[in-house]
């Protein structure tokens, strides 16, 4: 085997095969919010001494831009990113919105060109989410609690709690469970009821949990589901009702009187 593999690359020598290529160190990296980190890119001998080097940054909504041109940083990181060991970059200070893929691009003066992408991913705690929570809802009627938290990243995991107790994300899978009607999406947080019933009054609240930090929850509300009240809805009808009533008399006798044109 050793034997065969000598033999191709003395092939591939000897008949002018290269392969022009880029690689790193690390595809994915992972680091703290505000702390400095390494962008590793190298490249193979075929490129000789001194090819060209670029970075491009493509953030989460496809948006790119360059981060290093024709070796330099560009204005806009120059501040915060150097190159160093001529291909390779370097944070002093990383933001959430360097969340994203860099692309290190490598090229010769003959054209050649190869590439390599690293994912980073900027470490950042949840942070207590917004929650929305009706306080009222009709019997088999429709509820959708809500809760998001805009800074966790990587993007977090939602759990919800009613009455303390964690609302699986699969009722059908648990036993105590097999009655409720509600779906949670976990990774959006929302938390549906298609049919509420009264079996569903209780304080609520959520959870937001990524690996950057600790657990954080909104402050548990109560939603409450209740009966359609059709003895209070008749008596406004019949208020509504007589007040047009008395509206139209009014009108009548004042213009019966000549108090009106």
């Amino acid at each position: 085997m050793g034997r065969l593999v000598w033999l191709l690359l003395f092939l591939c020598t000897a008949t002018g095969v290269s392969s022009f290529s880029a690689s790193t160190a690390s595809s994915n990296v992972k680091v703290k919010e505000n702390e400095g980190v390494d962008l590793t890119c190298s490249y193979s001998a075929d490129f000789g001494s001194s090819p060209r080097v670029e970075w491009k940054f493509k953030d989460k909504k496809g948006s790119q831009t360059y981060v290093v041109f024709d070796g330099k940083p560009t204005s806009s990181y120059s501040t915060r990113v150097s190159m160093y060991s001529g291909s390779n970059l370097r944070f002093s200070k990383v933001t959430r919105q360097d969340n994203g893929e860099y692309t290190c691009e490598v090229s010769s003066s003959s054209s050649q060109f190869a590439q390599v992408t690293v994912v980073l991913t900027v470490l950042v705690a949840p942070s207590i989410p917004k929650c929305g929570i009706p306080q009222t809802v009709t019997t088999n009627g429709a509820a959708t609690l809500t809760c998001y938290d805009p800074d966790s990243s990587p993007p977090p995991t939602y759990k919800w709690y009613k009455d303390d107790t964690l609302l699986p994300a699969d009722p059908n899978k648990i036993s105590g469970f097999k009655n409720a009607t509600y779906k949670l999406d976990s990774t959006t947080g929302m938390l549906v009821f298609p049919s509420a019933t009264k079996m569903d009054t209780g304080m609520y609240y959520c959870e937001v949990i990524n690996e950057a930090g600790p657990a954080q929850r909104c402050r548990a509300e109560k939603m409450e589901v209740r009966d359609i009240n059709a003895g209070g809805i008749a008596a406004g009808v019949i208020v509504a009702l007589l007040l047009v009533a008395l509206v139209i008399g009014a009108i009548w006798y004042a213009k019966k009187k000549g108090y009106l044109p």
